[in-house]
């Protein structure tokens, strides 16, 4: 394997979102994945970018990446959000997911931002392994709370 990591580009995009539906289909929600190839090029690359990811190349070909974003938290300020992490189900196991996360953590550390925050499903014991590697804090007790645009709309 010959494993490099960058910063996504533009052109990456159609691939990151076939890693999208992957890690959907990984975490039961396949449907749930409604964001359109031009929307998610345009918040990645457009005139008011809202994410950044890095990718992991092996020969040319993506095969993983973390995306995160910038989230403001009133207790602790500037935090890294960790939106979406996965590397290819052929590649896992290989420490490209370290190599990934870790780039995260440099990133955060180099904004000088608190600290970074992720969300990982309870059953996802691998996920939960890895994380505890950090020394990360699994929290429990906070639901997801979310509307849809057209839920939004009623209002």
């Amino acid at each position: 394997m010959d494993i490099t990591l960058r910063v996504a580009k533009k052109e990456d995009c159609p691939r990151l979102l076939e890693l999208v539906n992957e890690l959907a289909i990984f975490e039961k929600a396949p449907e749930e994945v409604t964001v359109a190839l031009q929307e998610f090029e345009d918040a990645g690359f457009g005139n008011n970018p809202v994410w950044k990811a890095f990718v992991a190349v092996n020969h040319d070909v993506i095969i993983g990446f973390a995306l995160y974003y910038v989230r403001f938290s009133t207790w602790k300020g500037r935090r890294v959000y960790l939106e979406d992490f996965i590397v290819t189900k052929e590649y896992r196991g290989k420490g490209i997911g370290k190599l990934l996360f870790e780039q995260i953590i440099k990133e955060t550390n180099e904004l000088g931002y608190s600290g970074m925050v992720w969300q990982v499903l309870d059953w996802n014991e691998p996920a939960i392994g890895f994380y505890k590697k950090y020394e990360a804090n699994i929290e429990g007790g906070w639901l997801n709370a979310s509307l849809s645009q057209e839920q939004a709309a009623k209002y």
